[in-house]
Formats: C-alpha cells, structure tokens, sequence
C-alpha cells in the first residue's frame, strides 16, 4: 500500500517483533546480523522514515548531521540510550525512543546468576567437574561466600536495580542503595539508604551495579572506590562496562581485596576482557541480560508501538 511507512531494521529481532513488523509497515532487513556503519545508518535514513536500531547502532552528532529529512524518528530496541546523541539527533526534529520496563525482570534474573556464580565459584567448580579432574573433597574444598544474610549494596534503584531488590529479599540478604533521590516507603521496601556512595560501599558484601552510563559514571568504580568495599566482597555488574575501571577491578581480584566478581558488560564489547580469562573468581557473561525469548519479543513489541503511536500522530510512550 502506498501509504504504508518504511522501517529499517539493522539487527535479526525476534520472530514475533518481524513478522509484526513486516504486518504494518514496509520493513528493510538487513541481509546481515552485525552492527550497522555510520555510513549504512545515514544512507538508510534516505529510504526509511523510521528505524529500529539496538544499542550497537551509533548516531553521534557526526551521524545525526548527515541523516536525510526523511527519517523522523529512532525507536530503539534498548533501555540505554548512550550510542544517541540526544540533543544532536533532537536538532534534526527526529524522535528518538527506548524500551524501558519490559527488559527489567530478565536483567535482574541474570544479575542474580552471576552473583550466585561468583559467590559460591562456579568456573571453577565446572571446570573441575568439566575436565574430570574432581578427585578430591574436605571440609576446605570449594567453600565460597554466603548470600543468605549478607549486605547487598545496590547502586541505582530505578527498574532493574528494583526488580534486582525484590528478588535479593528471598535470599534474606539485607539491602543498602545509593540513589539520586530516596525512594518512597512503598518502593523502598524496608531497604536502607545511603546519601552518600563511600557509605554504601563500607557496607556491601555483594555490590550491584544498575546505574546509566553518564560522563559522571564512567568508571565510577576505580580502586580507591574498590578499596572501600569490605575485604572479600564481591562486585556484580549488568549495567554498562563502563562504570568499571577493568584494571582496578583485575588488581583487587588479584590481591584478594575482592573476592570474586560477576560481568555481563565490559569496556570493549562485543569481546570482553581477555585478560580476566584467567581469573576462575570472575563469572561472566556476554552482555545478554535481556536475552530471554519473552523478553526479546516484548522489546521489539515497546519500539513498534512507539513507531505505531508517531506515525498515528500520538506522541510515543517512550519518547526521551
């Protein structure tokens, strides 16, 4: 039909999200499943009066600039929003959007996963199980560190550093946050909060990080930051790599400062931190907190209904 808008859609997304896609607008696919270039992105805003792009598409200011009029709005598949330059992308008059709720659940399932696995040594108990070399047991064998009882800081208690929450509280943990601004009793959960990041990092045992990338964040966890943590605590991060200075966190793994960590999210992404590989006491996972079939279709289903309500006219629900 004539009158039917056309999107671009860089990334292979869920079945569901394309074949609605492909039900209300026209879609172009990318013939391959890999991060668009700069110049893929501006050569597509001349055939595409919408995109869905992920976390891996760049818009910087450069970018922005060079978009065609054609394209009015970026509806991305993703909560973050730090591969968009906002004001550059808000100067050409194109809507940028994100996906915020749906993904909260899932993020804060695999958090707890890599909290576990840190805790109780995970890589290295697979791999002596793994490679037959278990042969041996004592009261001394593979003792790890307790959740049940322990200190769990939270830095950033939006929707996932919440949902994170409400599943530490089954482990009897007892939860510390640093915020911008101290939530409500309701929210707030009996959790304890700390005005002051120094102060929640003296207490936290386990400390879990789902704050935004900013330039005030960037890696806002360095050593003298670290080193204020108690000694044989354990750092959980699914947030963005670069809260993290890697280097810090590879010395205090080293020392013993820390005693272990769980990353889904590094500096260098896609690839991770080769040299943490040799570090049993560092659980890892590549950047797939989200990864969950639910999740991935309500995610591609948010970004359509925000491509949905501006072609109607209607301002988006997640319009930034």
């Amino acid at each position: 039909m004539a009158d039917r808008k056309t999107i671009w859609i860089p990334r292979r997304l869920s079945d569901a999200t394309l074949a609605r896609a492909r039900r209300d607008y026209e879609v172009i696919l990318a013939e391959e499943d890999r991060p668009a270039t700069h110049e893929e992105i501006v050569a597509m805003s001349a055939r595409a009066d919408g995109m869905i792009p992920c976390h891996s598409e760049r818009f910087s200011a450069e970018v922005a600039a060079r978009l065609d009029p054609r394209l009015k709005i970026v509806a991305n598949h993703s909560v973050g929003v730090d591969h968009c330059d906002l004001p550059a992308l808000r100067a050409r008059g194109i809507v940028v959007t994100n996906t915020p709720d749906v993904l909260s659940d899932a993020t804060a399932e695999l958090a707890m996963m890599l909290m576990l696995g840190a805790a109780r040594r995970a890589v290295e108990g697979d791999r002596l199980v793994r490679s037959g070399a278990w042969d041996f047991w004592s009261p001394a064998f593979m003792v790890g560190k307790q959740l049940t009882g322990s200190r769990l800081g939270i830095v950033g208690m939006g929707r996932v550093g919440r949902a994170f929450a409400r599943k530490a509280r089954g482990f009897d943990m007892e939860i510390h946050y640093f915020n911008r601004s101290r939530l409500g009793p309701e929210e707030e959960q009996g959790a304890i909060f700390h005005a002051d990041l120094d102060s929640l990092l003296a207490v936290s045992d386990f400390l879990s990080l789902h704050c935004p990338a900013t330039p005030e964040t960037f890696r806002l966890m360095n050593a003298e930051r670290i080193a204020l943590m108690p000694k044989g605590a354990i750092l959980v991060n699914t947030a963005r790599g670069s809260l993290v200075d890697e280097a810090a966190l590879r010395a205090a793994i080293e020392s013993g400062r820390l005693a272990g960590a769980g990353l889904d999210v590094f500096e260098t992404e896609p690839g991770g931190n080769p040299a943490f590989a040799a570090h049993e006491a560092i659980f890892m996972s590549p950047h797939v907190g989200s990864a969950t079939v639910r999740t991935r279709d309500a995610m591609g289903f948010r970004a359509l209904d925000n491509l949905d309500a501006f072609f109607a006219g209607r301002a988006p629900r997640d319009a930034l």
